[in-house]
């Protein structure tokens, strides 16, 4: 793939981008991409135990409605790469889909473990104490009441819970439903055409919304005036999915707030960052 035009954000000063990464990390906060999609299948309760279990301080999962309703925990629409069968989740019933076994398939073949299609009440009672769950939304905006239903039900403190997605309206609709939760506006690479104006447009229908922040493609030309532009709004900054540990120093460096990572252990350690002081759920599901 071609990489994308440099633009005035992207332009960083030699000496002054060495005296940023000198400067070392500052406090980013490391989530578990789908989980712990290094340790276990994605999107699977093993996933996101095994992701807090590395020190992550949050998770991320993808959530989907199921045709009488339910909501499911699944990054794709149909179960054919994740269970080998060709049945779209929106055009069958919870109790159908739970027999299939999304836990058989890549590398995870030779464990000989069965993983269900979890709903999302058991993967939101897997989130530790002071630990935070993202939720990457995949249905309408109609379904966020459910979605806030599910998290009423976990015992959750709000500011536990980060709602996200690529559209605005769920997310300000997310926001007028839980305003003590977070809402962060995903962006991703594709038609974006790098000029300031662009971002200046998202940053403002971002405020407009009420949204926390916005959630780029880590590939995106970040540098220290990116980040002080959107902090300067009043936003934070997060980045996906990046398992670089060099690009993941430089974009700490910058101040970013957050890393979303298929190998949030890893990580950690490779930016010399302690754990979270809790790895455990008092109430597994």
């Amino acid at each position: 793939m071609r990489p994308p035009p440099p633009c005035p954000l992207a332009i960083i000063a030699p000496l002054a981008f060495g005296a940023i990464l000198a400067a070392g990390p500052a406090s980013v906060q490391i989530i578990g991409h789908r989980g712990g999609a290094e340790s276990a299948p994605e999107n699977t309760l093993s996933a996101l135990r095994s992701g807090y279990a590395d020190g992550a301080d949050g998770c991320e999962l993808d959530f989907r409605s199921t045709a009488d309703g339910r909501l499911v925990v699944s990054h794709d629409a149909n179960m054919l790469r994740c269970a080998g069968v060709d049945m779209e989740i929106l055009l069958h019933t919870f109790d159908e889909l739970r027999k299939l076994d999304v836990g058989h398939w890549g590398k995870w073949k030779e464990w000989g473990v069965k993983e269900v299609l979890p709903s999302l009440d058991e993967a939101l009672a897997t989130v530790p104490p002071s630990r935070k769950i993202f939720l990457h939304c995949y249905t309408s905006r109609l379904e966020l009441g459910k979605v806030r239903d599910s998290i009423g039900r976990s015992g959750l403190k709000p500011e536990q819970v980060v709602l996200i997605c690529f559209q605005r309206g769920p997310c300000a609709s997310f926001k007028q439903l839980m305003p003590r939760s977070k809402a962060y506006w995903l962006v991703s690479r594709a038609g974006f055409n790098y000029e300031s104006a662009a971002l200046d447009r998202i940053i403002q229908e971002a405020k407009q919304d009420g949204l926390d922040g916005l959630d780029f493609d880590y590939r995106f030309p970040i540098d220290q005036a990116f980040v002080q532009k959107v902090h300067g709004a009043g936003l934070e900054l997060h980045v996906w999915t990046l398992n670089d540990a060099g690009k993941a120093r430089a974009l700490a460096s910058l101040g970013i707030d957050g890393i979303t990572t298929d190998r949030a252990g890893w990580l950690r350690t490779q930016l010399g960052m302690a754990s979270p002081q809790s790895t455990t759920n008092p109430n597994p599901p």
